[in-house]
């Protein structure tokens, strides 16, 4: 996958990804935005602008989205 600029797009996984490698959210950063995708499904993305994807980090960090205990 390429960016606007064509450009190769690096995909991140996270270093707690298990070691199969096929169970991951890869994220990657273009010019503008901030694609994410299931490792299972290299070919499909989200993307994401800059001030969501900052939101969605900050909601993840305080907790949003955990789990009841």
């Amino acid at each position: 996958m390429r960016d606007e600029s064509g450009g190769e797009i690096g995909w991140r996984k996270s270093s707690r990804s298990g070691g199969g490698g096929n169970e991951c959210v890869e994220v990657a950063l273009a010019t503008d935005r901030v694609l994410v995708r299931d490792s299972k499904d290299p070919d499909g993305h989200l993307s994401l602008d800059r001030p969501s994807w900052a939101a969605f980090l900050a909601a993840v960090k305080a907790g949003d989205f955990d789990y009841p205990a």
